[in-house]
């Protein structure tokens, strides 16, 4: 499994980020105690400042899990704003809700409890800003989910997109660099099959950074 950053920049990126407030900090534990994976806080203060940069309005979420990355995103938004939480497991949204809450933010969030890829369906559009964090053979189906629905200068963000335990990079680096591989698992391939949709699609630009476990940023630019 690759380093996305070595250990000093990792702590020299955190240390030069926003600062969690202290129900954040509280939910870093949570994932340090429970094994919860998570975008950590380098993530997710990149998530808060893209969100400032997009002028969001609302935000979308393939998988929330107890709410990390959602309470970066919502101080982001206006008093008027929405951001949709989907997870498939009760408990975490319900902990998801109780951080949102104590934090303030709960009036602007909705929580869906169910498949993400069905609920994008009971919403309209326009989305500003996406994030992409569940089942890694189903990143390119979220994409063309929620590419209808997201208005132009939107920004849609993929997790992992380099290292998440189960990705197997240096296959990954194979693929994008035109090999094929073999033994490749359906992580492994959903992430690549992500990257190459979003790459040859003409609406986006997209860089990938080595942040957390790498996130594939996508700019809509028409």
């Amino acid at each position: 499994m690759v380093d996305v950053l070595a250990d000093e920049i990792a702590r020299f990126v955190r240390a030069t980020g926003p600062e969690p407030d202290e129900t954040l900090a509280e939910m870093d534990e949570y994932a340090a105690a429970e094994g919860f994976p998570h975008v950590g806080p380098e993530v997710g203060g990149f998530l808060r400042l893209l969100a400032r940069l997009a002028d969001a309005e609302r935000i979308f979420e393939f998988g929330s899990g107890y709410g990390y990355s959602a309470y970066w995103f919502a101080e982001a938004l206006p008093d008027d704003g929405e951001i949709v939480l989907t997870e498939v497991d009760a408990d975490e949204l319900e902990l998801a809700k109780s951080y949102l809450d104590r934090g303030g933010y709960d009036a602007l969030a909705s929580y869906e409890l169910g498949d993400a890829l069905e609920t994008i369906e009971d919403y309209e559009g326009p989305f500003d800003v996406a994030l992409i964090d569940h089942q890694k053979h189903r990143y390119a189906e979220a994409f063309e989910a929620i590419k209808p629905k997201l208005s132009v200068g939107g920004v849609i963000v993929a997790d992992n997109a380099m290292r998440a335990g189960i990705i197997q990079f240096e296959k990954l680096l194979e693929i994008v660099e035109g090999g094929d591989p073999d033994d490749v698992n359906e992580h492994t391939r959903g992430v690549a099959t992500y990257l190459e949709t979003v790459r040859d699609d003409p609406d986006f630009e997209t860089v990938v950074l080595p942040l957390g476990e790498g996130i594939a940023v996508s700019y809509r630019v028409r």
